[in-house]
């Protein structure tokens, strides 16, 4: 396993890191998904990653479960807060300073630990003055709550104004999790660019893009069974957009360019994300503890240039790249 600093910090992390978005607590039973966080660490995997709401909390639990008897300073822990918990009343979502200070609480409580090595707001709040957001942030960080403060998916105007309030409080923003990967692209043009002038990294999440880039899904025919497309839990929904004749064709052309390198289209994928030198680490889920060890074997592959000109001409028109489809993750309004 390899391993990146996170911005402009001094922290290093996995550049495989593994996460419990649509499995622990919901898809898999908690057996299995102890048997993943093992493999994880088998595979020399220390960086975790989860949110209160993942299972409504359910996802923290099993997390903390799992990783109960680790040297806690040889693991780094990744959580997040914004969308609701609990009942979802009033103030159970958001990045007010209330629900900030009530949800880290939370947090430490069911993943069985003092600190949170990175807490993360999961949306921009616009109900929230930015403000308020930062100073609660800057205080969770003084009480040792968490050692670093990230995002996930702010736009760049977002990341310059957070991080501008972040280092007049004494802390700095050190990471964005977007979603990223071969075909959905549109973090390059402007969030990207923000990042590398702010010192924050990408930690990415669904660099396989929910699954589609391992090939199994197929033009024409059904999804197979167990699969994410078929889950009804979350998963199928989260998978739809990618499940068109098109670009379930255009994936298929990848499968020479990883048979040619000796790697799966997963890995191949999880390499790509990792090409880009913003990105801290690839965000990897699972069901099953060999998807965990396949997924790591990723680390350390190094894609040529021909290479990655080969993806972009195997996929061609297919791969979404429109900047502006960053702010459009900004909910509205909180969310209950």
């Amino acid at each position: 396993m390899e391993f990146r600093h996170l911005g402009s910090s001094g922290l290093k992390i996995s550049e495989i890191t593994y996460g419990n978005w649509l499995t622990h607590g919901s898809q898999v039973e908690n057996e299995a998904a102890l048997a993943c966080v093992r493999a994880a660490l088998d595979a020399g995997i220390t960086t975790f990653d989860t949110a209160d709401v993942y299972a409504n909390t359910k996802a923290e639990t099993v997390l903390g479960e799992a990783l109960a008897g680790q040297r806690r300073e040889s693991i780094e822990i990744m959580t997040k807060v914004f969308w609701p918990t609990g009942p979802g009343g009033h103030n159970d979502s958001g990045l007010s300073r209330k629900h900030i200070m009530e949800s880290i609480n939370g947090s430490l409580t069911r993943l069985r630990t003092d600190y949170v090595d990175v807490y993360q707001a999961h949306r921009f709040d616009v109900e929230t003055p930015l403000e308020e957001t930062m100073q609660a942030f800057a205080d969770v960080v003084r009480a040792g709550k968490a050692l670093y403060i990230g995002v996930s998916e702010w736009s760049a105007d977002q990341l310059r104004a957070g991080q501008q309030l972040a280092k007049q409080l004494g802390f700095a923003l050190v990471s964005n999790q977007p979603q990223y990967s071969m075909l959905w692209r549109v973090i390059e043009d402007e969030v990207v660019p923000a990042s590398k002038e702010l010192g924050m990294s990408q930690v990415v999440w669904s660099p396989i893009a929910q699954g589609v880039l391992t090939g199994k899904y197929l033009p024409g025919e059904a999804a197979p069974e167990g699969s994410r497309a078929t889950d009804t839990k979350g998963g199928q929904r989260t998978i739809s957009r990618f499940m068109d004749d098109t670009i379930l064709e255009r994936v298929q052309r990848l499968q020479p360019i990883a048979s040619d390198l000796g790697i799966t289209m997963a890995q191949l994928a999880i390499a790509w994300v990792l090409a880009n030198d913003n990105v801290a680490c690839a965000i990897v889920g699972a069901s099953r503890p060999e998807q965990v060890t396949g997924n790591a074997q990723a680390s350390g592959v190094r894609l040529s240039a021909e290479v990655l000109a080969a993806i972009d001409e195997a996929l061609g028109d297919v791969v979404v790249r429109d900047p502006a489809l960053t702010a459009q993750s900004t909910p509205e309004k909180r969310p209950s």
